[in-house]
């Protein structure tokens, strides 16, 4: 009985670790899903124009520092805080960038920086 009762606990003991650490992934993953529906959102109206400092600057501090900003080994020759850095590389920048919404807002930042200003009368 007692032998029963000890597997029974460990079994119950085990589960609840189990779900934790599931619940863990659970919790990162939606966060990760969230953060990339507001990149969606965000790269989803054709007709706003994408803001560097917002949009896109976040995304390059997030996957390439510490080199590539103030300070870094890379500074210097390829300073990602800077718009020109980032259309000068244009898509050679996804080695590091994943995230399929991340690419879209950039490649919609990069089509706007190459197309005509419309501003003109």
């Amino acid at each position: 009985m007692r032998v029963g009762l000890l597997i029974l606990t460990l079994a119950v003991g085990c589960g609840l670790a189990i779900c934790g650490r599931i619940g863990l992934r659970t919790v990162a993953l939606q966060q990760s899903k969230l953060s990339s529906e507001r990149v969606a959102l965000a790269a989803s109206s054709d007709s706003a124009k994408i803001d560097f400092a917002k949009q896109i600057r976040p995304i390059m501090e997030a996957r390439c520092q510490p080199c590539h900003f103030s300070g870094g080994v890379m500074y210097q020759r390829l300073p990602f805080d800077k718009a020109e850095t980032v259309v000068k590389l244009g898509t050679k920048l996804f080695t590091r960038i994943k995230d399929e919404n991340q690419k879209r807002l950039i490649r919609e930042f990069l089509s706007q920086q190459s197309a005509p200003d419309r501003r003109s009368p």
